[in-house]
Formats: structure tokens, sequence, C-alpha cells
């Protein structure tokens, strides 16, 4: 794991920094904030079913799948959350990360998903079941389909290999009809990239103070 440093958004929670890529974890205008908007209300949240299935590409700090815990227990029947990681963080840097202390003071519901354990399905709570899977997402092989997925690979710019169209192939078929894809990243390529593997593909208006705009691409026939 590369040198990682700890820093503060503008929305007073916390994202990672690694200076050999040049990349953060998360927007520094607030990494909440754009995780609550990019991937719960625009993703999560335009999903009509009661129990989405839901795939994250990038674990990464967890914040993610802390957010999607915490809308189950208040809006859902029951949510399985399959999420891809290489490059699991180490416990030490998750405990700076405090994302329960900064949201709702939920500090056991955090500790329980980062201390699930890897490659198996672990009930968080009865509404929750999360699968962290340690595997480059490249050579990932599916076992099921999804309703949403969740694109939160670093940037293509630093991670092009991620982006590639033969893996948005792969989502597509992967995913239910009427599932959500949705992604921080709004650059042009990546919208062909989408609309090639068949998703009807919608440009959104970015978090609050951050990015202008973002993709949401849904799979409709």
């Amino acid at each position: 794991m590369e040198r990682i440093v700890l820093t503060r958004t503008d929305d007073g929670s916390n994202t990672l920094y690694l200076p050999e890529m040049d990349e953060h974890y998360h927007s520094t205008k607030g990494a909440i904030t754009e995780s609550q908007h990019v991937f719960i209300e625009m993703g999560l949240h335009r999903f009509p079913g009661r129990s989405p299935r839901i795939l994250e590409v990038g674990f990464g700090t967890g914040l993610n799948a802390f957010l999607t815990l915490l809308e189950a227990e208040k809006r859902y029947d029951s949510v399985h959350y399959t999420t891809l990681e290489r490059y699991p963080l180490p416990a030490e840097v998750i405990r700076q990360l405090e994302y329960s202390s900064v949201e709702r003071g939920d500090q056991e519901l955090y500790d329980r998903l980062h201390q699930a354990e890897w490659n198996q399905d672990i009930a968080i709570t009865p509404r929750f079941t999360l699968c962290k899977r340690e595997v480059d997402f490249q050579a990932f092989s599916f076992s099921g389909k999804y309703d949403v997925v969740y694109f939160d690979a670093f940037a293509p710019e630093k991670q092009p290999e991620m982006w590639r169209q033969e893996l948005f192939n792969k989502l597509y078929t992967h995913l239910n009809k009427g599932g959500v894809f949705t992604t921080y990243c709004a650059k042009g390529v990546i919208r062909r990239i989408l609309q090639s593997a068949g998703f009807t593909v919608e440009r959104l208006p970015g978090p609050p103070g951050g990015k202008r705009e973002i993709l949401r691409a849904l799979k409709i026939l």
C-alpha cells in the first residue's frame, strides 16, 4: 500500500490522499456530501424496489457502504451489498476517518462494517448483508445480477485499465432490467463507452460545491 495522508474536506468529513498517485479517495469539497449525492441520492434512490442488490466497484474507505447501510435501516426491506477492493485499507487508517462521528454516531454499525470477514456474506443487520470481495474488478467472476452499481474507481487518467469498454459491457450484462449505474465521472469518453455498452445515459448536476456534472446510466431494455 502506498503512503496515505489523511485530509479534511470542506464539509468536515475526512478523505485520504495518495501522494504517489496524486489522487484523493473523495472530493476535497466534501467526502460525505459527494458520496451521499452521487451514490445514494442519484443512484440508490433511483431504483424503485425495496430489496436492491448493489455492486460497488471500489470499497476504499467504506463510506459508500456505510451510507447505504444507514439508508437500509431507514427505508429498505433488505439490501445485499457486494463490494470489490483490490487493496483493503489498514485498520488504523479506517479508524482515523471517523465517518460514524461525522454522520450520525453509529459507531457500532461502522465497526461491524469494517470488521466483517472478507469474501463471504455477513449480515451486518437484519436489513443489510455485506459481501466484501478482495479482488481486482478486472478479474471478478460475476455469480449473479445486480440492481444498482456504484462505480467508484479512481479517475480514468489515474486508473485507465478500470474504465475499459469490455468491463462496462460486462456490467451491463450483469445488471437487471431497470437497473441503475452511477459514477462521479462525467467525461465524454466515459459517457460514450456506457452508451456503447447499451446504457441510456444521463448527465446530472454534481454535488453541492463539487463537480459540475456526474453520470447516471440506466438499463432500459
